[in-house]
This record gives C-alpha cells, structure tokens and sequence, in this order.
C-alpha cells in the first residue's frame, strides 16, 4: 500500500508539471520609451568630485543633445541640503551654466541619496510615458547609485552611462561602473536611434 502510495504521489507531480509550465506565460515586450536622469552636478558638489569631472561633463552634455535631438524627456535631478546650505536660490545649488539643460526640462528637488525617496520622480517620469532610464551624474558611489537602486524597486530599466557619472574617487567610479555593468555612450545613441518614438 505505501509503495502504491508513492507511486501515486510521483505520478501526480509528472502530470502537474506541464500545467504548471503552461501558467507562466511570457508578457509581451514593452517598447523601450527612454528618458535621461541627470543627476546632481550643482556647483556646491563640483568641487568635491575628481579630476576626470571634466570628461563627464562632456559626457553628460553629448547625453542631453542626444536625447533632446530624438525627442526623449531630459530629467534633472537636484539635491537639496539646508544643513549644508544647498538650497533653491543659492548660487551652490544651481548646475554650472555649461550643462545644457532647459528650464523646460522635468526638475525634481530631493532631500535624500535615491532621487526617488519621498519626491515625485516616479510621477514625473510617469507622465513623459517612460520606462527605461539612463543615469548620469553624481554622486557614482552616492545619490546616483542610490537612485539605480530606486529604479529597480519601481520596476524601471535602468542603466548607468559610464564616463558620464562621477565620484570623489576615480577608482570608486570605475568600480560602480564595473559592478553594476553601466553602458557606453556608444550603447546608449544606438539604443536612442533604433527605438521609435
């Protein structure tokens, strides 16, 4: 009897597994609709950041051209910090005016690392209709890093842009650009050029 038990019991687990293949069904796949997360270059931070900064401004710039040329949303990101006095209308928390942003561009004010925490990134990224996101700025191993992270949790695509996000410390920059496999300015205009609007 325990013998026709078990064989009763494996029986059923072999029919079961077919069903159970066929519930998970494959969604289609969503049309890529990028937008462009430029993230805390403000002048009170520039200093801190390490010389390859110049490069990455550079960057940041081709980035902001490219997505503006195809359409897509350029969303800046900025931090605010009374204790550090890096607040709306301070000369320290505006972003130099080599960046090539508009006063037209989304604008997100937040408080903490992850541009997500407590603001309305999600809204304002929502509203553009996008949903995969590519992040430059800074902090590499700080805020854009965190914001990544955020991305995730709100179920974005979500891509670093490497040599277009900076640290304190080069190396750490290329460590965060190693780990969490950021894509090349290269990547990002093939990927904006082949995506229909």
């Amino acid at each position: 009897m325990k013998k026709l038990t078990t064989l009763l019991a494996i029986l059923l687990m072999v029919i079961s597994i077919p069903s159970f293949a066929q519930d998970k069904t494959e969604k289609p796949k969503e049309p890529i609709k990028p937008a462009l997360l430029v993230i805390d270059i403000q002048k009170a931070f520039m200093p801190m950041m390490s010389p390859d900064k110049e490069i990455a401004m550079e960057y940041i710039n081709s980035l902001i051209d490219l997505f503006r040329k195809h359409g897509y949303p350029v969303i800046r990101v900025y931090h605010t910090s009374e204790e550090y006095g890096v607040t709306p209308g301070t000369e320290g928390f505006e972003y130099p005016e080599t960046v090539k942003i508009l006063p037209t561009d989304p604008k997100v004010l937040k408080t903490y690392a992850d541009g997500f925490n407590k603001t309305d990134l999600d809204n304002v990224i929502k509203a553009t209709g996008s949903n995969t996101l590519f992040l430059c700025g800074l902090s590499a191993v700080g805020c854009v890093l965190a914001t990544w992270i955020g991305a995730q949790d709100h179920d974005y695509k979500a891509f670093m842009v490497k040599n277009a996000i900076i640290s304190h410390n080069s190396e750490y920059t290329r460590n965060v650009e190693q780990m969490f496999d950021a894509v090349t300015y290269d990547v990002v205009q093939l990927i904006i050029e082949n995506t229909g609007k």
